[in-house]
């Protein structure tokens, strides 16, 4: 598809799309700073449209990039709904990484993280992420027909006693006889929001992204769950394939908006009564391809009819589905306390958070260091509230179920690669 036939009518900015750029260190969660980065169209990628520089925090201001107008990624339509944008950054000390195809949509922000490696740990060629095109506009196969629950009582089965959300998954980049394709660890919530920004996009109505959200959610963890290609003797647990599961593209960028909605509902899924298994949650675009489940496109226009998440997921799977949440977490120091921590509360939950951030203040320093007393006062209030600035989430300085699992989620990665054990 050619890449630049949006060009001509992007430079009269009568609609734009905000892009940040995050930069962190392959080693680990170490935000790069006074990294420059160069903006390009992709299809004019020798003519810079911006320069921007990281921060202490390995980001980037937010800036105005041309797209093209709402109306193409609202309707099924033959214009590109989407403005490509190659992303080339360097900093002392690390390997070039380029990124081209990074995709901006009119009126939301795009967030493209981003990874470089030191320069002494490899001896590859800069390293060139292609990001192809979306879903719902480029050319992939759909998927195959499978059961919605599958049979977990033959003898030898390998399945999960309980629905657990995963710390990571392990994503096959291909079809899964593929020998050459490879195997990526991903962060469960960074895996759901890569996939979700793949297959939907972010103009759509909030209540039709919570539902597609809700979808491939309990999509993944079905397969987690029922540990379906472990079980055919595979050592991944999801594809990448339109085919068999659903679309993850390695080094994509993701939403501002569909960033939050996952970090508050990750530990949900969709169930029906008296099955223990989260529901592999058949969906497809509704246009080119229909199916037995929930059509994309057809969410889109339930939720500007006004439906709720439920109700969208209702008139596509039945009146009998509803939406269900783990009650384990892999890979946290300690569950939320099951309500929010604000000024004046006090105990040892106030103390492991505050304990947590001061720990994540060493590798982000805007993060203001607090006194881990296990009272919640106008320190740890500000503390909260630039952690919630840095990483997307609302900056009320209250310790809710999103900013408790995502202080829990950023503390692992920080403290895993410098202190070993932890």
């Amino acid at each position: 598809m050619p890449q630049n036939i949006l060009h001509s009518s992007q430079t009269d900015n009568t609609y734009t799309g905000k892009l940040q750029i995050n930069v962190t260190s392959t080693l680990g969660l170490i935000p790069i700073q006074d990294a420059t980065i160069t903006i390009s169209y992709t299809g004019v990628p020798d003519v810079t449209i911006e320069k921007l520089n990281t921060d202490s925090s390995g980001q980037t201001e937010a800036v105005d990039l041309p797209a093209p107008p709402p109306e193409y990624s609202l309707n099924p339509v033959e214009q590109q709904p989407y403005s490509e944008y190659n992303i080339r950054v360097e900093a002392p000390g690390y390997e070039p990484v380029m990124v081209s195809g990074t995709e901006i949509l009119p009126g939301v922000t795009a967030t493209q993280p981003i990874e470089l490696a030191p320069l002494e740990t490899t001896e590859e060629p800069d390293e060139v992420v292609v990001i192809p095109d979306h879903t719902l506009y480029g050319e992939y196969p759909p998927k195959i027909p499978e059961d919605e629950i599958k049979p977990v009582d033959e003898s030898g089965e390998i399945v999960l006693s309980r629905v657990v959300i995963p710390e990571y998954v392990v994503v096959h980049d291909g079809s899964p006889d593929d020998t050459t394709a490879g195997n990526y660890y991903v962060r469960y919530r960074d895996y759901i929001k890569n996939v979700v920004s793949s297959e939907i996009y972010a103009t759509w109505p909030e209540t039709a992204i919570y539902a597609n959200t809700l979808a491939i959610m309990s999509f993944t963890l079905n397969r987690v769950y029922t540990e379906w290609y472990r079980n055919k003797g595979y050592n991944f647990t999801i594809t990448s394939s339109t085919a068999y599961d659903q679309k993850w593209i390695r080094g994509r960028n993701y939403y501002e908006n569909i960033d939050r909605i996952v970090d508050s509902i990750f530990a949900n899924y969709l169930s029906r009564p008296g099955v223990r298994q989260p529901i592999f949650t058949s969906y497809c675009d509704g246009r080119r391809v229909t199916c037995d489940g929930l059509s994309q496109w057809g969410s889109k226009y339930l939720g500007e009819e006004g439906y709720s998440a439920i109700d969208i997921i209702r008139y596509y799977y039945g009146s009998d589905m509803y939406i269900n949440t783990a009650q384990s977490i892999a890979g946290v120091p300690s569950s939320w306390p099951g309500y929010d921590l604000a000024i004046g509360s006090t105990g040892e939950k106030v103390r492991q958070m505050q304990q947590q951030l001061n720990r994540i203040a060493r590798n982000y320093p805007a993060i203001p260091t607090i006194t881990a007393d296990g009272i919640f006062g106008s320190a740890t209030a500000e503390a909260v509230r630039t952690f919630q600035r840095i990483f997307n989430l609302p900056a009320n300085g209250i310790v809710d179920f999103p900013t408790w699992y995502s202080i829990s989620n950023i503390y692992v990665g920080v403290s895993r690669i410098s202190e070993p054990g932890t």
